[in-house]
């Protein structure tokens, strides 16, 4: 009876060793015929006798599960990409080197062109892990880690970003190199590739105009979008010690002294802030933001003639800019506070009859002095009601009857 159990049981091996190597073989006639679902099913149905194949048939076994949750390569989900991944991987442990190696490859092209699709479409956060997975699958590919904290600061995921800034950082990563360049002759856009391969293509005619373009170093950017995160996260002594750092990069960039700037005024030291927006200054003097930002800082300083200084310099500049002429009309009318609480604050006498009279008068005066600028601010911005109400009011105060009945019409 032992006999005929084993030979049984040898029996029942060999029919499962047979069904399975035939369900290995239809799952790669599934993916011959792009049936890539098919093909799944098949593997997982082999896969539960997978410790009775020998050495060749785990091999193909893994090569052709690769390839079925690859897939095309199109719109593959970061969990399939994952799977098929580590399939090559132990395809290759198995000795099949090249085909295997090959399908590796594949995944991490399909993982790019993914994050790039979901970039195109604002899915930062998919974009990011995408290219974090890829920059896991070969940690020399430094520039997919880049890419990654860059599409996690555009999703706000700001702890993820700063992780892999941060890392970047401890790498010593640069960024620095060449671009090569070469205009597609059918649709006239250029292109980036590696070098050999635009000299084949230049070859072939199909491209021409073939150029180098400089990659500059993105130290400076990396150490600057640290302390930006910092401060996002209302760590601001951590960012001032990350814009330092940054600045040893990159001392003539303005966007890091902006960004320190920022975080003096954050913490209330409206002194320092003043002086590196004058530095900013200094650096670039036909920035009209600079200008803008140094008028909201003397505001809310109380200096308001000193804004309007600085709002007509942002005009100057940017004679569009309606935020500077709004803000001009913002300070202007602050003066009539002091007015009208003096006014508020007299009698009846005779004297003080005389004294609301002046003061009347100049308030009128701050009144005219605001109207040009209210009125170009609706020539630009004419569905703007809050802006409409105002010089209303204004006009009513100065008789300007036939002014605020237009305007009065507009908001019917």
């Amino acid at each position: 009876m032992k006999s005929n159990i084993f030979t049984i049981a040898l029996s029942l091996l060999s029919v499962a060793a047979v069904a399975q190597k035939s369900e290995i073989k239809d799952a790669g006639d599934a993916i011959d015929d792009g049936k890539y679902a098919e093909a799944k099913t098949q593997l997982k149905t082999a896969e539960s006798l997978l410790s009775e194949a020998n050495e060749k048939w785990t091999e193909r076994f893994y090569l052709y599960k690769g390839q079925a949750y690859l897939g095309s390569g199109e719109n593959a989900s970061l969990e399939d990409l994952e799977i098929a991944a580590e399939a090559f991987k132990q395809a290759q442990d198995l000795g099949n080197s090249d085909e295997a190696v090959q399908g590796f490859d594949q995944v991490r092209n399909a993982l790019v062109q993914s994050a790039i699709n979901d970039q195109n479409t604002e899915n930062y956060k998919n974009a990011a892990d995408k290219l974090h997975y890829s920059y896991q699958l070969n940690k020399q590919d430094t520039l997919y880690l880049y890419y990654a904290a860059a599409n996690s600061l555009n999703a706000q995921d700001y702890t993820t970003a700063l992780e892999y800034y941060e890392t970047l950082k401890e790498l010593g990563f640069d960024g620095s190199g060449v671009e090569y360049l070469a205009t597609n002759v059918e649709t006239g856009e250029e292109e980036v590739m590696n070098k050999e391969q635009r000299e084949l293509m230049l070859k072939t005619g199909e491209y021409k105009d073939p150029r180098d373009q400089k990659i500059p170093s993105k130290k400076g950017e990396i150490a600057k979008n640290i302390a930006l995160i910092y401060i996002q996260e209302g760590e601001d002594e951590k960012a001032i010690a990350a814009i330092k750092d940054a600045k040893e990069e990159n001392p003539d960039n303005v966007a890091l002294l902006q960004a320190e700037a920022d975080v003096y005024y954050r913490m209330g030291d409206k002194e320092k802030y003043n002086e590196l927006m004058q530095e900013m200054v200094k650096k670039n003097p036909n920035d009209p933001n600079i200008y803008y930002n140094l008028g909201v800082t003397a505001a809310e300083l109380g200096d308001n003639e000193k804004a309007i200084e600085y709002y007509k310099k942002a005009l100057e500049i940017d004679p569009d800019m309606t935020n500077a002429r709004m803000n001009i009309v913002v300070a202007i009318l602050a003066k009539e506070r002091s007015i009208i609480d003096e006014m508020n604050g007299l009698g009846m006498s005779k004297e003080d009859n005389k004294r609301y009279e002046e003061l009347e008068e100049e308030r009128n005066k701050i009144y005219k002095q605001a109207v040009p600028y209210l009125e170009k601010v609706i020539e630009a911005d004419p569905e703007n009601t809050n802006v409409i109400r105002t010089a209303i009011n204004i006009y009513n105060q100065l008789g300007e009857d036939e002014k605020a009945k237009a305007l009065k019409a507009r908001l019917q």
